[in-house]
């Protein structure tokens, strides 16, 4: 019997041991770094989208990224990637088709908009996926542009939500893509290479907004 307690009470500790472990490892926030020929970003993944997190994290580990494009480039917009096409594409081929064989459910949250630097999950149109669901691969990075109170109230009443004083702030001051929260995922944000960004938007493009020049990614998972 005095075994049966001391094992009880050692099982006792070492649970709240490993429980503890675990909820001060949900606290560490993932990084990556996202390298391109006009320089570099590190990016931040949210721990409130971990079904987004998980997915990207395991995608960069099996170096999926690596030689993809930035395929989709609109100034005062965002610059877009992913696509497992385009890495042996042709110039001028038409990206953005590309896919991986599953979706990823929408994980959205009010605290997580599209300021500038925002990573979200690129997804198929309100009219073949209502549940707004993310593709697996493609993503897209926020450059946007700056909005007054006006124009974001106007925002509200056509996209039917709400946009928080705090964000209004960064909206005015820093910019991003107001019309976009609560319609794509949001599962990061640059938090260094704001620069980068523009750079990569900037740059000239073809009618289908594909880079006349080739924009390459390497992206590796920063411990």
């Amino acid at each position: 019997m005095k075994n049966l307690i001391y094992l009880t009470v050692l099982f006792f500790i070492v649970s709240c041991s490993s429980s503890k472990k675990t909820s001060v490892n949900e606290k560490v926030q993932k990084k990556v770094m996202i390298t391109t020929d006009y320089g570099t970003m590190i990016v931040m993944l949210y721990n409130k989208t971990p079904l987004h997190r998980d997915n990207f994290i395991k995608l960069v580990k099996e170096h999926f990224y690596d030689s993809l494009l930035f395929h989709r480039i609109i100034k005062d917009f965002m610059i877009q990637g992913g696509d497992p096409q385009s890495k042996h594409a042709k110039p001028g081929e038409l990206l953005g088709e590309g896919s991986l064989k599953y979706t990823i459910p929408a994980e959205f949250d009010t605290s997580l908009f599209h300021k500038k630097g925002a990573l979200a999950a690129a997804r198929e149109a309100d009219a073949d996926n209502p549940q707004k669901r993310s593709s697996a691969s493609q993503f897209y990075i926020v450059e946007g542009k700056t909005y007054n109170n006006e124009q974001m109230d106007r925002i509200e009443e056509k996209m039917h939500i709400k946009i928080p004083e705090n964000h209004r702030e960064i909206y005015r001051t820093i910019g991003g893509d107001p019309f976009l929260d609560m319609n794509y995922t949001v599962f990061g944000e640059v938090i260094s290479g704001l620069d980068v960004i523009d750079k990569i938007a900037h740059v000239p493009t073809d009618e289908n907004n594909r880079p006349l020049k080739d924009i390459r990614m390497k992206i590796t998972l920063l411990k």
